[in-house]
């Protein structure tokens, strides 16, 4: 009996160590309080953001020793965020459970943490009493901050320093550095005395380009892309935009642009690309819903780098309007093969073959095309197009058989200034083009051009409510209508023009000799589109907005113009590559549509 209970006494024991280890610990912090005296709002933020204490909590991370290493760490932390708003004389205590955590040894660390307190005297903010740098390179714009009497923020000094040794680079001095620094913080006067001399060394000439990394791609090939200019007069912006044409190709995960350490005689700085390609194959595939449209699917296949030039070769195609109740189904298919670094380094040259199918309303199609098309590069900003196409389109409509035959010359330019293409919450946007064309035998001889402008402004904070304006417009000049080809017509009504009413609703109505009648597109197309973006959450948003759209024959406002608008409401989802869009449309004027509409698809709507 007495061994009985002597193990009955151990079993007792051994749960309840038992229960202990697998309950979970309870290292709740309960209170996490910042006490800054002086400052305005602008520097207690400041100490806020910076503490890595603050962002442990936040993720719900109360381990104890994790803690005592944050906070130690914040000492420097938010000493850095405040000489960043010119404060050099601050006091900072960091109190865990009333004990300062500097003096608490990284080896003791306490069982459990309940309280932490922040507390920032940030003393008065400094001012320059001198701001120099010397000898700087004509023209360098030194920060507007960075002079006698303004805040002392120590950004403003790292931000003149590498201005200033930008200049230098610019100008062909590469190895330009800081000679000296000194920097004199007066606390009684609160005042600062920064004198940089900067040595900016011999002016430079670009010399060869070594290449290290690369796999498929030939070397030589790699520096004609990079269009290095050897022999000319060292730039930081030519080095840059070398780089950026490499990784513009798309065939390099990690592209790096160094200089060499030596110079070669008499002046020459050798540069050093050193690359990591990507795999050489990509695929894509891509889905849109509409309630009266049906669904649109499209995918491609890519290959990056196809003869080891940077040659890409994708191949695209498309199904559209599946299930929709207006016309048949679309589709198309296409092969492109682009070579960069063609004529000049920011030229692309272009091979084309596309065939596409239409079923619409009131005819269908076939339309075979194979060109050459070039673009070239000016900056980030703006880019141009050109290019010699060949079409031969064939189909019918109730008047009858028809095939259109024509020669045309594209010619276009993007200028494109949005803060992000994907989710734009600010700048503009242009696309514009002009393309004369030559027809054969019934196809009339004309030219035809498009608009797209857009627009975006944020209203108080940036990204939290946007306005976002878009116009299109397009003309056909020369022909009849009906000696136009079909696919230089114009539409409205659907996703692109005006959602709320069918796609492709709204066109001329025509007959051939004494057929019936049928509807076909415009010559004149006018397009308008307003929406009021709202984020709800970092996540989720909302937008509502109102479309227009117009018709023409003879001219934008003539007999033949019927004009349809159509608005609603939609949702943003947020993925990180671009929100997923949900868009209700009703229409609210014009006769080519009837009840509520809904559109599925990844993206903006523009």
């Amino acid at each position: 009996m007495p061994a009985l209970r002597g193990n009955l006494r151990i079993l007792q024991a051994i749960a309840v160590i038992g229960l202990c280890l697998c309950a979970p610990q309870s290292w709740a912090l309960e209170q996490l309080d910042f006490r800054v005296s002086g400052g305005d709002e602008a520097v207690a933020e400041a100490v806020r953001t910076a503490s890595l204490v603050r962002s442990l909590q936040a993720q719900g991370q109360n381990v104890p020793q994790d803690l005592l290493a944050a906070a130690r760490a914040d000492y420097g932390r938010i000493l850095a965020a405040l000489y960043a708003k010119g404060h050099y004389s601050a006091v900072i205590q960091i109190k865990i459970d009333g004990r300062e955590a500097a003096d608490i040894p990284a080896l003791n660390v306490p069982v459990t943490i309940s309280s932490i307190v922040v507390m920032v005297d940030p003393g008065p903010p400094f001012r320059f009493n001198a701001a120099r740098v010397d000898p700087l390179a004509p023209g360098t714009p030194l920060p507007d901050g960075f002079r006698t009497g303004q805040i002392a923020e120590s950004g403003l000094v790292s931000d003149a320093v590498e201005v200033s040794i930008r200049a230098w680079r610019e100008v062909g001095h590469a190895k330009a550095a800081i000679a000296d620094e000194t920097v004199v913080a007066d606390h009684r006067a609160a005042l600062l005395d920064v004198d940089l001399r900067l040595a900016p060394g011999p002016r430079l000439r670009f010399g060869p380009l070594a290449v290290e990394g690369e796999a498929r791609m030939r070397e030589r090939r790699i520096q004609k892309i990079a269009g290095l200019p050897e022999g000319r007069v060292f730039s930081e912006s030519d080095l840059r935009r070398a780089e950026e044409r490499l990784r513009r190709t798309g065939i390099f995960s990690t592209v790096v642009l160094t200089e060499d350490d030596s110079i070669t005689a008499p002046d020459l700085l050798g540069v050093t690309a050193t690359v990591v390609e990507q795999k050489p194959r990509r695929f894509s595939l891509g889905a849109e819903i509409a309630s009266l449209d049906g669904v649109s699917l499209t995918g491609s296949w890519l290959h990056r780098n196809l003869l080891g030039g940077g040659e890409r070769l994708m191949l695209e195609g498309s199904i559209t309007n599946i299930g929709s109740g207006a016309s048949g189904i679309d589709y198309a298919f296409g092969v492109t093969l682009d070579r960069p670094a063609t004529l000049t380094p920011d030229t692309t040259a272009g091979l084309l073959f596309n065939f596409s199918h239409l079923d619409e309303v009131d005819y269908f199609s076939d339309t075979l095309e194979f060109g050459l098309a070039f673009s070239h590069i000016f900056s980030e900003r703006l880019t141009a197009q050109a290019g010699l196409t060949y079409s031969d389109q064939n189909g019918r409509d109730p008047g009858g058989d028809f095939n259109f035959r024509n020669l045309s010359l594209p010619v276009g330019f993007t200028w494109d200034r949005r803060d992000d293409p994907r989710n734009a919450t600010r700048g503009t946007y242009l696309d514009a083009t002009v393309m004369p064309f030559l027809g054969f035998q019934t196809t009339g001889s004309g030219v035809r051009g498009t608009l797209d402008g857009r627009a975006y402004r944020s209203l108080g904070t940036p990204g939290r409510f946007v306005i976002a304006v878009r116009a299109q417009g397009g003309v056909v000049l020369g022909p009849t209508l009906l000696q136009t080809p079909r696919d230089l017509l114009f539409f409205s009504g659907g996703a692109g023009t005006v959602r709320g009413q069918p796609y492709r609703s709204l066109g001329i109505p025509v007959t051939r000799m004494i057929g019936p009648e049928f509807q076909i597109g415009g010559q004149y197309f006018l397009a308008g589109s307003l929406e009021l973006r709202a984020k709800v959450t970092d996540r989720i948003g909302v937008v509502g907005f109102v479309d227009a759209g117009s018709i023409g024959l003879e001219g934008f406002f003539d007999d033949f113009s019927k004009p349809h608008a159509g608005a609603g409401l939609g949702l943003r989802y947020d993925t990180g590559f671009g929100p997923i869009r949900l868009d209700i449309a009703a229409p609210v004027s014009g006769t080519t549509g009837d009840g509520v509409q809904v559109y599925i698809g990844l993206g903006q709507a523009f």
